[in-house]
């Protein structure tokens, strides 16, 4: 069985994996040595471990992972992954990014894919039937677009994100809303309309903690998969374990 953890910015979400199916999942707010070993000790088949963080990470948790396991891998930019990276910069490639696209790859091999990760930042990235990631692009996500309104000016409120709001606000918290969760709206709408004019058969996939908000809301045909990520990391621990034996 395998161990994923995925340390992202707001939050860490960790997978038990056997034979390729996630068996249990669950997300934490703060990631612990102490959490890691109960979590072997009930589960005592865990022979594996990948760990991919965006943010920094405690010396003792890597280093018990290490201990613990025989085959750990710590993902970086130069970890091997069963894709082909054609990023220019790839040592600032996020991890999530590059873990994403490897799910995306797994679930739909030889095909054109765009991947949407809709979280503190949202992320659009493209990885061809040739299983190549070719980049992509990111704009700032639901809250962060509201906290820099607030934030960046002298009178506009911090607004809450509400699941349904109005095309055309009448108050400025409505408007600041409308306009800030429409905006999003038609920005995914206009990259997937855009990606379809030089990929007629690409798929897309939605992802992310705010993907929820406008996966039902959107003119094109989308599929949600919320643990692409995970997949993908358990994906690049396989691939490698293999290149081992």
């Amino acid at each position: 069985m395998n161990l994923v953890i995925d340390i992202g910015n707001s939050s860490t979400k960790i997978a038990l994996f056997d034979n390729n199916q996630i068996t249990e999942q669950f997300s934490t707010d703060i990631i612990s040595v102490e959490l890691i070993s109960n979590l072997i000790q009930v589960n005592p088949k865990l022979d594996r471990a990948i760990l991919s963080s965006v943010a920094r990470i405690d010396n003792s948790i890597l280093n018990y992972l290490d201990q613990q396991y025989e085959f750990f891998v710590r993902l970086n930019p130069q970890t091997p992954v069963p894709i082909e990276n054609c990023y220019g910069t790839p040592e600032t490639l996020g991890l999530d990014r590059l873990a994403a696209a490897v799910g995306a790859n797994y679930l739909f091999p030889k095909t054109d894919l765009l991947v949407i990760d809709a979280g503190t930042a949202i992320t659009y990235d493209i990885i061809n039937h040739h299983g190549q990631f070719l980049g992509g692009n990111i704009s700032p996500g639901l809250k962060t677009r509201f906290r820099s309104l607030n934030e960046f000016t002298h009178q506009l409120p911090l607004v809450e994100i509400k699941e349904e709001w109005q095309f055309i606000g009448n108050s400025t918290e409505e408007a600041i809303r409308a306009g800030v969760q429409n905006g999003i709206l038609f920005e995914i709408d206009a990259m997937i309309d855009k990606m379809r004019e030089k990929y007629p058969k690409i798929i897309t996939i939605l992802t992310g903690g705010n993907s929820f908000f406008f996966d039902k809301k959107l003119k094109n045909t989308i599929f949600v998969q919320f643990e692409i990520t995970l997949l993908g990391l358990n994906r690049i621990l396989e691939y490698n374990y293999n290149a081992k034996k």
